[in-house]
C-alpha cells in the first residue's frame, strides 16, 4: 500500500478488501462490523484467501484466470 496522496497503488488492496468484506459478510448473514463477534479474524482471511480468492475468484489483471491457474501455466 502506498503513502497518502498516491491512491492508485492502493487499487489492488481496496479490491480485495472490498471483495473479502463483501463475501465474509455472505457468510456471516451480513454481520462484519468491527467489533462484533463475526467480523474477520486472521483464520478467516487466511481461510477465504486460500480456499476462494487464489482458487477461484477470477483477476482482470491476471487475464480472467485465478491465481492458481496462472501458477499453473506458468511453471
Amino acid at each position: 500500500m502506498s503513502r497518502k496522496g498516491e491512491p492508485f497503488d492502493n487499487a489492488p488492496m481496496e479490491s480485495f478488501f472490498q471483495t473479502l468484506e463483501a463475501e465474509h459478510a455472505d457468510d456471516t448473514n451480513g454481520a462484519t462490523h468491527a467489533g462484533s463477534e463475526h467480523a474477520p479474524n486472521r483464520r478467516d482471511v487466511f481461510a477465504f484467501m486460500e480456499a476462494r480468492y487464489n482458487r477461484q475468484h477470477l483477476h482482470s489483471a491476471l487475464g480472467y484466470l485465478t491465481p492458481e491457474q496462472m501458477e499453473l501455466s506458468a511453471a
